[in-house]
């Protein structure tokens, strides 16, 4: 790697915390106004809360690159990432040059998702505090998730104002290089590209391995998704899902489909763009690459984790249905909730059951961290819907103050349907973080991988 690159890797702060949305923007309007000369600020378009969406013009390569953070609101980790290039772009010619870029930089794509996640951003980084604080939308309401599509019996072309106003910068600069960053909770690192790039992988694992974080070896995060190697898989669009639950017997698939395909899948129909994805975890524990015997078949660890999830998904919906009544439809938790843990995630979960009884690969004795990730990371997932439980309830009762409504019958039930959920939520979170021997990864090393990982595509995609 090039020495500019390496100091660049070298230099990044010992970041604490991360960014809200007006921090992040306020930085970018500043970054413009010092250096007019190779950085402008534009909107790309409004959010659904009618705020701007903010993109970055950094530079004049001949290549053009496209970054966005943020494609899920609770996925903070790449907008330091961007945070931090932007500037060193702009305060180094040299950088900019050797790299012979354009860059366009969108740090915070899903702003009002992101808005519902800034009670935990700045810490304390711990399971409780993450998953009380935690927002993720029903992929139907996931700016990543609702590009057009049409294929077999789904179309899709409802997509939200927030990806159509990607899809416009998309169709205007026709970028060669998508870097989309997204990061997980809990695991390892791994990565999604568009194509087989055998040159880079050792070197994109090195780059995890230099900050001692390991690689997720555990369960892939679909079991549709297709590996090229440890911990590197094929980008996914809509299509290898809806392949997969047709392959497994699912009757009307589309009608379960009710988002669109993504960034990465649009952008390679029209103009053939590479996208990379490196997904990063906030915490990790070390079964997460184990890769020795455990003492299940991977099989019945699956089905173990599907038994679990089915139990706790029932309770979700159960006290859901307890407040029905007195809940909107438009409340994000509750939309996000149903698609987590309702008929959909059934049908998901039925589905793998089929795969696995025919599969032989879950015949075989399941790795540490295939254990793992089965029996502990699933948990720490609904962790976070328990956590979004408590909000959709706490989400109605601020609605009712601020419209100064008097329903006493009403306001019991939220308050009741509040306690229950928080009673599970706090078992489940004091259960994980006994039997999780977990970190905290600094921010600053999770910046270096990503950063590290996209510096290597972005060389690669000048050589072809």
């Amino acid at each position: 790697m090039k020495e500019i690159y390496q100091k660049l890797l070298s230099d990044i702060p010992d970041y604490k915390e991360f960014l809200t949305v007006d921090e992040m923007n306020e930085s970018s309007k500043i970054l413009a106004m010092k250096y007019p000369e190779c950085v402008s600020l534009f909107e790309i378009g409004k959010s659904r809360n009618d705020e701007p969406l903010y993109c970055l013009k950094i530079g004049n390569g001949s290549h053009v690159g496209l970054m966005f953070g943020c494609p899920h609101p609770n996925e903070p980790i790449g907008t330091m990432m961007l945070e931090y290039l932007s500037i060193k772009l702009a305060e180094n010619k040299e950088l900019r040059e050797s790299l012979d870029y354009t860059w366009y930089i969108v740090k915070v794509w899903d702003n009002d998702g992101y808005r519902l996640n800034e009670n935990w951003i700045k810490g304390p980084y711990t399971l409780y505090n993450y998953s009380r604080n935690f927002f993720r939308p029903a992929g139907y309401n996931q700016v990543d998730w609702t590009f057009p599509v049409d294929y077999k019996e789904l179309h899709f072309h409802n997509s939200i104002p927030e990806t159509e106003a990607m899809m416009e910068l998309i169709n205007k600069i026709k970028p060669e290089f998508i870097y989309s960053l997204h990061n997980a909770g809990f695991g390892g690192v791994y990565w999604y590209i568009t194509s087989k790039t055998p040159e880079l992988y050792a070197e994109m694992r090195e780059a995890a391995n230099k900050q001692n974080i390991p690689l997720n070896l555990g369960e892939p995060e679909a079991p549709f998704c297709i590996q090229w190697a440890p911990a590197v898989y094929a980008n996914l669009g809509i299509q290898e899902e809806y392949d997969y639950l047709e392959k497994y017997g699912v009757k009307d698939v589309a009608k379960y489909m009710i988002c669109g395909t993504c960034s990465a899948e649009y952008a390679k129909d029209l103009c053939d763009a590479f996208t990379l994805l490196t997904e990063l975890p906030y915490f990790y524990d070390k079964r997460i690459d184990d890769m020795s015997d455990a003492k299940i078949l991977r099989k019945d660890a699956v089905l173990a984790s599907l038994d679990w999830d089915e139990k706790a998904s029932k309770f979700i919906m159960d006290t859901l249905d307890s407040t029905k009544e007195y809940t909107r439809k438009d409340n994000p938790f509750i939309q996000a909730l149903k698609a987590f843990s309702g008929e959909e995630t059934k049908m998901s979960n039925d589905t793998t059951r089929k795969m696995v009884e025919v599969n032989p690969d879950y015949l075989r004795i399941a790795s540490v961290a295939e254990e793992f990730d089965n029996l502990y990371v699933t948990k720490f997932y609904k962790l976070l819907s328990y956590g979004m439980l408590i909000r959709a309830h706490e989400y109605e009762l601020d609605k009712m103050i601020e419209s100064n409504e008097s329903n006493q019958e009403k306001k019991t039930a939220l308050e009741k349907a509040i306690d229950i959920a928080t009673k599970e939520h706090k078992k489940l979170a004091d259960y994980l973080e006994n039997a999780i021997d977990y970190e905290v990864i600094p921010i600053r090393k999770l910046i270096s991988i990503q950063l590290e990982s996209g510096l290597l595509v972005a060389e690669y995609l000048k050589q072809k």
